[in-house]
């Protein structure tokens, strides 16, 4: 299992996000389970091709992942993901 963590604009539209510990041996599986826990958040982290959200970044051990398209990012046992939803405006 892998360690989840978000930054706290998502915590705005889901007040019970939790870090956590969660499944899945790729960022896509990763994120499949957190819509199990949370339905509706992968609407704020994938577009509607499934991509990765223009102004959201996830983190995997510290680096951001390569794929943000097909996210087949490789997620092994105790790693580190941070979903990071940029703030924009002017």
């Amino acid at each position: 299992m892998a360690h989840i963590k978000f930054t706290s604009a998502l915590k705005r539209f889901f007040p019970t996000l939790e870090e956590g510990l969660i499944e899945g041996k790729t960022i896509g599986e990763v994120l499949t389970n957190l819509e199990a826990t949370y339905p509706g958040i992968n609407g704020f982290i994938r577009d509607d091709t499934g991509h990765i959200r223009q102004h959201v970044n996830v983190f995997l051990k510290g680096e951001l992942i390569e794929d943000e398209a097909s996210l087949t990012d490789v997620v092994e046992e105790g790693d580190e993901i941070l979903i990071f939803q940029a703030l924009s405006g002017g």
